[in-house]
């Protein structure tokens, strides 16, 4: 008897949580604050230096922090991000800014106001300004500053003495970051700091001066408010910046959408296909997973970086994966006999501890990533860990709600062709058939037969691997090896000589010219040595006015490329550390060594690719290199997983051979899982490469590699390489027995 009131209640929350979806999603989409890669703008790491080469304390990073802050009030950047980092340094990132040449000038300028007479012998400063009393105004129709002093008695003091020196050295300079030894009234070539320099014939008692120039009323208005908001203590100096100009991040924003969107639906396409009314409910979960990620990322107000969302969608791939753990296992208690009803909830306690593991250790590597990486790297770990999380709890609980009440209305309980089960794979319970007895489309394949095969040959791959390494180096980008990078683009097909040429006009030494796009309208340039932000700004200008869009500059000093570099070996090394440990606990050491061992032969062999193909190697790269490293270990897991579940089933092993057997019988087991999730998270990686922004095009390449690479190396090195571990067990005791492992705890979750 079919009960219709459990597929009303479907109905009703779908509607329910639909509608909620319909209504808010706007609302949260738009609350949801983009990324400067998204929407054009730029981050600067300075480094602090005290003015008088004294230690930085947090007081005086703090005071730092806080003057920039009201520097950014005068841009008027809306949200931005003014971070202290360590002991000596702070990260600004605006996002949105239109003129960032201003900005960048405004961030830091020194803003000392002195007033100096004609031999350089300073009067006043800007500590004599009345807190707040600049401001733009009119003299004689033109622009000028007008300042209110503290003391009128010491201006009056001040423009009695200038007054009475001799004509033309009667001058009161009104300098803005004068530089001892560099500055000069004498000297012409040395007054660019100086903003006037009015003759004194007369005493002034009264405490308003104006500042006049040949100012614009922005140029005046700017001088006003930088005044305002005060010097800066210290001395800023950059150790690292990008910039992205507004038509690129809008670009790089359109086509990741439409990549994740052409990814996405292929995936529902091919749940939907393969899975039937199972896959159906997958996509109702994983519109629900999506939703709730941008959700909780609004919640958070958190920053989403082109990165991010390459990791969203990518997080679709781990929620199809726990949806895929799950059907793969319902179907195969169907085919062993049991009722819907029965595979159904037989189906989902068995999946959830290998759902578990294969979640925990990616979000370890994600962990890992987000505490060690810096910028876009960290939008790119927190969306990943949000989508982790979400994925567990939409696939988990979402989807065991939603196909529950379908199954237990009744409605299928004699049509496992819902399911995707054809009937005559159907055995009858009555035959007490195992797991290991069903057939598969891979039971004439020995997996275990050939692993010395594949041992050299991932061994011979791994030597050529090292002497590519050895001669040609990794092509690091300027990331890892300090320098300047510069994006060009625009509606037409550059060439190396066209940019080569403009480069000369600006006196800028090029190291190296690639191209992307379609056509080669996009020209990547590597500068040798680090450019200076006056050199930034002429060449802003330069390519904003001749080829209508600006370029995007990153530049990266040697101290902070050198600690990038360390930083991305520590954090492969924490997260091999981590998943030993964890793997080490959740299962036994023998198959915590094969997993690492795999995830380093996957990392290796993707370097390696790299290095042959020339391919450049940024920050974003170790980004991609952690996440194959929490895919790799994810398949390894589920395959473990069943290794253990049938190692469990034997009690007592005796001979070699029935290790083998257990190995082949799990691997054909989850071969179909395996090949189901990688074809779907491949499906996401190769929509982002083929329509994807060009600036993660190298990241998605790796991930593609990683990948597959890693259904590589849990079937033909991780398990491989436990059963030899095993094995050698085996020999030294005589006879192995298994120990159950205690489940209960997770299935009772559910």
């Amino acid at each position: 008897m079919v009960k219709r009131s459990r597929i009303v209640a479907f109905f009703l929350i779908a509607i329910l949580i639909f509608s909620a979806m319909g209504t808010t999603s706007k609302g949260i989409l738009d609350n949801i604050k983009l990324g400067l890669d998204l929407q054009g703008g730029f981050e600067v790491l300075y480094e602090v230096k005290t003015l008088d080469g004294g230690e930085v304390t947090e007081s005086i990073l703090t005071s730092t922090q806080g003057a920039l802050e009201r520097r950014i009030n005068v841009l008027g950047v809306s949200e931005p991000n003014i971070q202290i980092e360590g002991k000596d340094r702070i990260r600004v990132q605006l996002a949105g800014v239109t003129d960032q040449n201003n900005a960048r000038k405004i961030l830091s300028t020194q803003a000392k106001l002195s007033f100096r007479d004609f031999n350089d012998k300073e009067m006043m400063t800007g500590a004599d300004l009345k807190e707040g009393g600049a401001k733009q105004t009119f003299q004689d129709n033109k622009p000028v500053v007008e300042i209110t002093l503290k003391d009128s008695n010491k201006f009056k003091e001040i423009t009695q003495k200038i007054s009475q020196m001799e004509p033309g050295t009667n001058v009161l300079a009104i300098w803005l970051d004068f530089e001892e030894g560099k500055d000069s009234f004498a000297k012409i070539e040395s007054q660019d700091n100086m903003i006037s320099a009015p003759q004194v014939s007369e005493v002034f008692n009264t405490n308003t001066v104006y500042i006049t120039g040949q100012f614009t009323v922005e140029e005046a208005k700017e001088l006003a408010n930088l005044l305002n908001a005060g010097a800066l203590p210290v001395d800023l100096e950059e150790v690292y910046s990008t910039s992205v100009g507004a038509q690129f991040g809008e670009e790089a924003l359109n086509k990741t959408i439409y990549a994740g969107i052409i990814g996405i639906a292929l995936i529902f396409l091919f749940m939907l296909v393969y899975y039937r009314f199972p896959g159906f409910i997958a996509i109702v979960t994983l519109t629900i997973y999506i939703f709730l990620t941008l959700l909780v990322f609004d919640w958070m107000n958190a920053v989403l970086t082109l990165p991010g969302i390459a990791a969203l969608v990518l997080g679709v791939g781990m929620a199809v994966d726990a949806n895929i753990i799950s059907y793969e296992r319902i179907k195969d208690e169907l085919k062993l006999g049991r009722s819907v009803k029965a595979a159904f909830a037989e189906g989902n306690k068995n999946s959830l501890a290998t759902i578990f593991d294969a979640n925990l250790t990616t979000l370890l590597a994600a962990a890992v990533l987000f505490i060690i990486g810096t910028s876009s790297v960290k939008g790119f770990a927190t969306t990943l860990i949000i989508s982790i999380l979400m994925s567990f709890i939409t696939a988990v609980y979402g989807t065991r709600l939603f196909l529950g009440l379908w199954v237990k209305s009744g409605i299928f309980d004699k049509r496992p062709g819902w399911f995707g089960v054809r009937k005559k794979d159907v055995h009858q319970l009555s035959e007490k058939l195992d797991l290991a007895d069903l057939s598969t489309p891979f039971d004439r394949i020995g997996f275990v037969k050939n692993r010395k095969v594949f041992y050299g040959i991932s061994t011979v791959i791994t030597i050529i691997g090292i002497i590519f390494l050895f001669v040609f180096k990794l092509n690091l980008g300027i990331d890892f090896t300090s320098g300047t990078r510069i994006e060009i683009g625009g509606d037409k097909p550059l060439t190396t000589q066209q940019i080569e040429t403009e480069m000369n006009k600006l006196d800028i030494e090029v190291k190296d010219i690639n191209f992307a796009g379609t056509n080669n309208e996009i020209g990547v340039v590597r500068v040798i040595g680090v450019l200076d932000k006056e050199e930034i700004a002429e060449l802003k200008d330069h390519f904003s006015k001749d080829f209508g869009v600006e370029p995007n500059v990153s530049t990266v000093s040697p101290t902070v490329g050198k600690e990038l570099a360390k930083n991305a070996l520590i954090a492969v090394a924490i997260a091999s550390l981590g998943i030993i440990l964890y793997v080490s606990v959740r299962f036994e050491w023998r198959m915590a060594v094969p997993s690492v061992v795999a995830l380093i032969h996957d990392a290796f062999f993707v370097i390696t690719l790299f290095s042959v193909l020339r391919l450049e190697v940024d920050i974003t790269f170790i980004a991609a290199i952690l996440t194959i490293v929490g895919y790799s270990i994810n398949d390894t897991i589920v395959t473990f997983d069943r290794i253990r579940e049938n190692l469990r089933k034997k009690k007592k092993i005796k001979t070699v051979e029935e290790l083998e057997e257990i190995v082949n019988i799990s691997i054909r087991q989850t071969l179909t899982r395996s090949i189901n999730t990688v074809l779907t998270v491949l499906v996401t990686i190769i929509a982002l490469m083929i329509f994807g922004s060009e600036s993660i095009r190298n990241f998605s390449i790796a991930l593609f590699i990683g990948m597959v690479c890693g259904v590589y190396s849990s079937l033909y090195i991780a398990s491989q390489f436990w059963l030899d571990l095993k094995a050698k067990e085996l020999k030294q005791k005589g006879t192995l027995k298994t120990e159950k492992v205690k489940r209960e705890s997770l299935e009772g979750q559910v």
